[in-house]
């Protein structure tokens, strides 16, 4: 998005006096190029003029904007603070460098130029908005909310401070009226990718997730290989039951590739030859992966008395054996011995599949649509929030106690059990404390040394659920939670595969929502 003030300049600021009319024609010819997207002629026209008058200001001006709309802030710098010295009481020239400050990522002097170009000229909506930014920038939130409040009310119809109120309002998790704010830019401008974008995102946080489909696939439509669009449209897919499309959208994510090219660590590399080696001995199946005819969720299983048991545990925490039928069991071990989607690496050793790096094959969709409607007792109107793949190496600690950013978890477990070496082990460890509803993401699913505090202080007791091949373990996305100690023989198939589906939003147990604020970038 273009921020920056508007194109501006005054015939009667030529500083050498002896310059005649062609000259300034010239600069006309710059402006009304520039004006009109045509970089190559008004840099022309501009180079012509300072060929001739090297410290005239409105060219050294003109020139600064051009490179500072091309991203090279330092020439703008340069080129504008030689039109400031000549001319030091422009408003615009104060405005364009304090704008080129903040591309250069020098906030504070930036914020300085700006206030001195609206100390010259009160009430330019353009300079209020670059000092929203810069602002942000700073961590000062509640000015830029303030500055961009100007900006909308001098100028109703501006795009760009809209949504920029919008990125405000959502950094003081103000969400709701941040929607409101992209909304209003999104019906200023129709057309612009990434307004649709922040505007979707938002309703899905604040749960409209209707108008987040339609926003986003608003998005899509312009932009169609946007990966931000693609993974977060697909989200919003998945929770209002679109499961199949969800899938078609994590894998064209996938397909676009990523940019991390940071070095595979050990316990990656080694993943890696054994996939291989597997793949040499057993070739590719085309099949694995796909939807199945039958079922996928075993529909033997006493439903009903399963259903039972979750409403009257306390805490809620049910075991379901022998989940998936045989075909589905064989078809998702196919998929996740011969596809290369374990690509996400952990520090601790093990290795994660996501659904925009390729864990989206239309059996997963198959399960966990069957899940919500074999079990609607348990998961009632909750969608499908996020699912992964967790695969183990022999002998790990498994993930660390944390708890979700969901209603209800669903973990099964795939590898067979002549794998596991020690059958009292290998599973869930689960605690009857839910995390604190005023504890943030950061704190319930990583700061292992408050949770441990809190479990300890409330007398909270755990319960440990061993591992079983086609084992599903069902419970309350609140409760702490930690893969228990792992034993597992040596040999790739014998690794351990944990599939993780998260159904719903955090919640009250007494039915108010959460709108868990994840962490998100947003788009300018």
């Amino acid at each position: 998005m273009n921020n920056a003030p508007r194109i501006d300049y005054d015939p009667g600021r030529f500083v050498l006096g002896w310059i005649g009319m062609g000259l300034e024609q010239l600069l006309h010819q710059g402006l009304a190029a520039q004006q009109r997207d045509d970089q190559a002629e008004a840099e022309r026209c501009y180079l012509g003029v300072l060929a001739l008058a090297p410290h005239e200001a409105n060219a050294n001006h003109l020139l600064g904007v051009l490179r500072y709309q091309q991203g090279r802030s330092t020439e703008a710098l340069e080129l504008i603070g030689k039109a400031l010295a000549a001319v030091p009481q422009s408003p615009e020239n104060h405005s364009y460098y304090g704008a080129a400050l903040h591309s250069a990522g020098r906030h504070q002097e930036a914020l300085a130029s700006l206030d001195r170009s609206l100390t010259l000229a009160p009430g330019q909506a353009e300079v209020l908005n670059v000092r929203g930014l810069v602002l942000m920038a700073l961590s000062r939130p509640e000015e830029a909310l303030l500055s961009l409040d100007q900006a909308v009310a001098l100028a109703p119809a501006y795009t760009e401070a809209w949504n920029n109120r919008g990125i405000a309002l959502r950094n003081l998790a103000r969400v709701e009226e941040a929607r409101v704010s992209f909304a209003q830019a999104a019906a200023l401008d129709p057309n612009h990718p990434h307004i649709h974008f922040n505007l979707g995102h938002a309703c899905l946080i604040v749960g409209k997730l209707g108008e987040a489909a339609e926003a986003l696939e608003k998005s899509l439509k312009i932009v169609p290989d946007d990966r931000a669009v693609l993974n977060n449209l697909a989200v919003v897919l998945c929770e209002i039951g679109r499961t199949a499309e969800a899938m078609t959208l994590f894998k064209r994510h996938a397909a676009l590739g990523g940019s991390d090219s940071a070095p595979e660590p050990d316990h990656k590399r080694k993943h890696d030859r054994e996939q291989k080696a597997y793949l040499v001995q057993t070739g590719l199946s085309g099949e694995a992966g796909e939807r199945l005819s039958g079922p996928a969720i075993n529909p033997d299983n006493d439903i009903a008395a399963i259903a039972d048991r979750w409403h009257t545990s306390g805490p809620q925490v049910v075991v379901i054996d022998n989940l998936l039928t045989p075909a589905a069991l064989e078809a998702l071990r196919r998929f996740c011995w011969q596809f290369p989607v374990w690509k996400k690496s952990y520090h601790e050793g093990y290795l994660g599949a996501l659904p925009e790096e390729g864990f989206a094959a239309p059996l997963l969709a198959q399960i966990a649509d069957e899940l919500r409607e074999t079990y609607g007792a348990i998961f009632g109107a909750h969608g499908l929030r996020y699912l992964w793949g967790f695969k183990y190496d022999s002998q790990l600690k498994g993930v660390n106690i944390h708890a979700d950013f969901a209603a209800v978890n669903v973990n099964f477990w795939i590898t067979p059990d002549e794998a596991n070496l020690n059958p009292d082990s290998g599973g869930l460890i689960i605690w009857d404390k839910a995390a604190p509803l005023d504890w943030d993401f950061t704190t319930y699913n990583n700061d292992e040394a408050a949770i441990r505090a809190f479990l300890a202080e409330s007398g909270a007791k755990s319960q440990t659920v061993p591992y079983r091949a086609n084992r599903a373990v069902i419970f309350d996305s609140d409760l702490f939670h930690q893969t228990d100690e792992i034993a597992f023989r040596a040999g790739y198939t014998n690794r351990r595969i944990n599939i993780t589906m998260l159904y719903g939003r955090r919640r009250l147990h007494e039915g108010t929502q959460i709108n868990e604020l994840v962490p998100v970038v947003w788009r300018e």
